[in-house]
């Protein structure tokens, strides 16, 4: 599972670059400041937890027997579901999805309890 997470969490901050780079160059006069905005959150928020799965990464080969692999889940359902809601909100104008971006934000957070928990025991 190290590696697993390791490579997911390198292919996600390849990736949270790429859409911040084109939400640079390409979505900057597009987009209104406040969608614009809204993209910057998913991007800073899709990097924080690709490297958040380096740390998991980590934890799968330090402590191999521990359950840090369903935090790095965790991780990638929140990268999913909240930057992945900010972004098409941002370019839809689909109002609606920012219902559903908390939904990330809990993973993330169980994502953070469970390496916690996984480390700690």
């Amino acid at each position: 599972m190290d590696r697993f997470f390791f490579v997911a969490g390198s292919l996600l901050a390849f990736f949270a670059v790429a859409l911040g780079a084109f939400a640079a160059h390409g979505l900057k006069t597009r987009l209104s400041p406040d969608m614009f905005n809204i993209f910057e959150v998913g991007v800073r928020y899709h990097m924080y937890h690709a490297l958040a799965l380096l740390a998991v990464a980590w934890a799968c080969s330090r402590w191999p027997e521990s359950n840090a692999h369903t935090a790095g889940w965790a991780f990638i359902f929140g990268i999913v579901v909240f930057s992945g809601s900010l972004y098409v909100l941002s370019i839809t104008g689909m109002r609606w999805l920012g219902a559903i971006t908390p939904i990330g934000g809990v993973g993330f957070l169980i994502g953070w309890i469970l390496l916690i928990w996984a480390v700690w025991r």
